[in-house]
């Protein structure tokens, strides 16, 4: 589908799952470095439910164009392409999964008036993230290599960078790595499909100190938030903090966690599931 910037439009790539015509559409949306392709286990999932589910890829990330100016990966613009997926998807209503930067714009969108959101799954963040937390992202982001010279090397890098994750598989770190990075016959080497642009933004606007409380205290629908329990995004004061200003939200803790469960193991997916299947 195509998206607008600033300076012009954008295509913004996304993976399908189950029945086109399915009244219940579940909308998946990844972190700040990741891409749709994560959500492949929890969208298989759904789908065998009769869901149908949209996995985008945020733009900068995946198989969605790059934009040329560094601050327009910002919140106005995944709000904007977000809005235009939802309203392509011809749903009036949806549910939404979003990871990390993902359940931040499910925070936005589901707070303002008129949301189409009916059920919200925010996975490992809140209204608030912990400057340490920013501060730990931001020089992950600087590490990143742009490419590697084989899959093994890029793996291994996934392995060592993302090690918070928790105990996956080597299933789960081949479809991380596979769909995080692609051969580029101009450099012979893979290339990571992320541009570096969003490291930039990040770091100048600093856009995840940015407090979303008046966004949460907004949202109407039914929550389920998931926490790494070893996690430094969603903190026990901040989760503590959504509980209070929001007493009906499910909360579900995963051990040996850090940030951020990947949503991809059967003990992850089930928690998801029976929140967005439930009558």
């Amino acid at each position: 589908m195509t998206g607008l910037s600033t300076v012009g439009f954008h295509r913004i790539a996304y993976s399908e799952w189950g029945p086109a015509d399915s009244r219940r559409v579940v909308v998946c949306v990844h972190g700040l470095t990741r891409q749709g392709r994560d959500f492949d286990y929890l969208a298989s999932s759904l789908a065998a439910r009769d869901c149908r589910v949209i996995c985008p890829d945020l733009v900068g990330r995946g198989r969605s164009d790059c934009l040329p100016n560094a601050f327009d990966y910002v919140f106005p613009q995944y709000c904007a392409d977000m809005g235009t997926l939802l309203a392509a998807s011809g749903a009036t209503n949806v549910d939404w999964v979003g990871s990390s930067l993902g359940g931040l714009i499910g925070m936005i969108l589901a707070g303002l008036p008129g949301s189409p959101i009916r059920r919200l799954v925010v996975n490992d963040i809140g209204p608030r993230v912990p400057l340490t937390a920013g501060l730990r992202v931001s020089s992950l982001l600087s590490s990143i290599p742009t490419t590697f010279p084989s899959m093994e090397v890029a793996e291994a890098h996934f392995r060592a960078t993302f090690n918070t994750y928790g105990e996956l598989d080597d299933a789960h770190w081949g479809h991380i790595t596979r769909h995080s990075v692609a051969w580029d016959p101009a450099v012979s080497a893979y290339r990571m499909l992320y541009d570096p642009k969003i490291t930039k933004a990040f770091q100048w606007l600093w856009y995840y100190s940015m407090g979303l409380q008046s966004y949460w205290r907004g949202i109407k629908c039914p929550v389920l938030v998931i926490r790494g329990e070893e996690s430094d995004f969603l903190t026990c004061d901040i989760a503590e903090e959504m509980r209070r200003t929001k007493s009906d939200v499910v909360f579900h803790d995963v051990p040996g966690v850090g940030h951020m469960p990947m949503l991809m193991t059967p003990s992850q997916i089930e928690p998801v599931l029976t929140f967005l299947t439930r009558s």
